[in-house]
């Protein structure tokens, strides 16, 4: 029987603790967390028993140590952590976005690749069944070559996180705003569906969320290659919605959160056909990706997100940030 995983949690924020709970729930792994403030550390540690508390990771590395590390603090930090993780030959999850700039970005990559340290970053929906299944018959040739993705999705941000006034949501230089919080995750899934995004036009505004002035709608333009796609997005619509359809030479798929399932077209005018559902909730789909990310380092998967994709998606983000100021199409490299 395999040994228990030594998993060490930076941060236990909203995604810290999610992260924190969803990895012992697989019943595959040995926690600890780091969290500097000392009420949020004991209410954490009240909660999870099982768990060794710290309050820094000097103490948390000079104590014991770990098989892999879940970085799950602030946007801004998220490199630095990495980069002295991956030194003392920890495996990496670390959460999106992977950082907020390129500064620093290909020594990590140079690093965990010298050292083989095995990296994921925190994309959530590559490990979503609904969407696993329509990639896999999309990768089969199904329904022919992919031609265009479109992504609508939107929900009462403030009624699921209340706090965003307070935490790194408002401050861009946090990692805030619609852009770098929430629209990230739909670009890296689009990429993973049609291929890397090449070049994006983009419109993003604040028009509703009281308290904060970062964006919480965002409109934009994409390209992959030859494939064309759009995402929109908006932060404060009543009904918690997301939809994603893509469009092949020979059909469609949707993937529909509501209903956790995926559809296909395939008779001209006809309607969508249900494929597959699955039941899930909000921590499922965090414990599927915490498995799979002890598969990855047992060896028995991929990385559920290389580095190299979360690479590629924060160039994503970039350009998206980039084009909004200019008002022109923008590159993505």
């Amino acid at each position: 029987m395999t040994q228990p995983h030594r998993i060490l949690i930076l941060g236990t924020g909203s995604i810290g603790e999610r992260h924190l709970r969803c990895f012992l729930a697989t019943g595959r792994a040995e926690l600890a967390f780091c969290e500097p403030v000392n009420a949020r550390r004991a209410e954490v540690a009240g909660r999870y028993a099982a768990a060794r508390a710290f309050a820094t990771l000097d103490d948390a590395l000079a104590t014991a140590s770990y098989d892999a590390a879940v970085i799950a603090t602030p946007a801004p930090t998220h490199i630095p952590l990495a980069l002295q993780l991956a030194a003392r030959g920890l495996h990496l999850l670390i959460e999106k976005p992977l950082s907020l700039s390129l500064d620093r970005v290909e020594e990590l990559a140079a690093l965990v690749a010298a050292r083989q340290i095995k990296t994921s970053v925190g994309y959530m929906w590559r490990t979503n069944p609904a969407l696993q299944a329509m990639k896999s018959a999309l990768d089969s040739g199904r329904f022919g070559a992919p031609v265009q993705i479109v992504i609508t999705t939107g929900q009462a941000f403030a009624f699921y996180r209340p706090a965003y006034r307070e935490i790194y949501y408002a401050k861009h230089e946090q990692g805030g705003g619609a852009i770098q919080d929430a629209l990230t995750h739909h670009l890296n899934a689009a990429e993973w569906l049609v291929g890397p995004i090449t070049r994006v036009a983009a419109d993003a505004d604040h028009c509703v969320l009281p308290g904060v002035e970062v964006e919480d709608t965002v409109h934009v333009i994409t390209r992959h290659g030859p494939v064309m796609g759009s995402v929109s997005l908006n932060q404060h619509q009543p009904p918690n919605e997301y939809f994603i359809t893509v469009v092949c030479q020979r059909g469609a798929v949707r993937y529909n959160l509501t209903k956790q399932a995926w559809f296909s077209a395939e008779e001209p005018g006809g309607k969508w056909k249900l494929e597959a559902a699955f039941t899930l909730d909000r921590d499922g789909y965090y414990i599927r990706q915490a498995e799979a990310f002890l598969d990855y380092l047992e060896g028995k998967a991929p990385a559920p997100c290389a580095l190299s994709a979360g690479i590629q998606t924060l160039r994503a983000n970039l350009a998206v940030q980039a084009a909004v100021r200019s008002r022109r199409w923008e590159e993505v490299g």
